[in-house]
């Protein structure tokens, strides 16, 4: 039997690559998304490159109601992907309060999700922002955390924090966070 991986933001461009690389694998995806920022023809092309199309759900993963009622009707879901998140440093700038909500009331419904469905497995979409103006260039994964320089990164830096609160007060979740970095 196959895995079922959750992909949030799956339409999105790098939650769609994934959920192509992830079918190729042999897993099953599903994909959430609010389609704020994509298009639900995402899966026509997921599924033209594949011959397999995944499940697309559409709504908001900070409607926790909807959230939850996902995860009954999907109790096999083996891991999560979470790149689903408000994403452009300037509109954060002139829309804070919408990405603190958007961007954290989404991750801890999920990982509040986690705990009650028994999911033990996420990787979770950071960025590079959360090092804020480094000190010395090239950016590592040594590099210290600098003040976020929006509020994007802030939610960034926020979320790699409460990750690492909910990992360490539990034994079961696990979770990896992706900081893209380029050279």
């Amino acid at each position: 039997m196959k895995k079922k991986i959750l992909v949030t933001g799956g339409t999105g461009y790098i939650g769609s690559h994934t959920s192509v690389e992830l079918i190729e694998e042999g897993y099953d995806v599903v994909i959430i998304d609010n389609l704020y920022n994509s298009e639900a023809e995402v899966v026509d092309g997921i599924e033209k490159i594949t011959g397999v199309r995944p499940v697309l759900e559409v709504f908001d993963l900070c409607d926790k109601n909807k959230l939850d009622l996902f995860f009954k009707n999907n109790k096999d879901i083996a891991a999560i992907i979470h790149f689903a998140a408000y994403k452009a440093v300037g509109e954060s700038v002139r829309k804070p309060l919408e990405y603190y909500r958007n961007n954290l009331d989404s991750l801890m419904n999920l990982l509040g999700a986690m705990q009650n469905y028994g999911i033990c497995n996420m990787v979770f979409s950071s960025s590079c922002t959360v090092y804020g103006q480094p000190e010395k260039l090239p950016v590592t994964e040594d590099n210290p955390f600098q003040s976020a320089l929006s509020p994007y990164g802030n939610t960034k830096q926020i979320g790699e924090e409460i990750i690492r609160d909910t990992t360490t007060a539990s034994d079961k979740i696990k979770a990896i966070s992706l900081r893209y970095l380029t050279r």
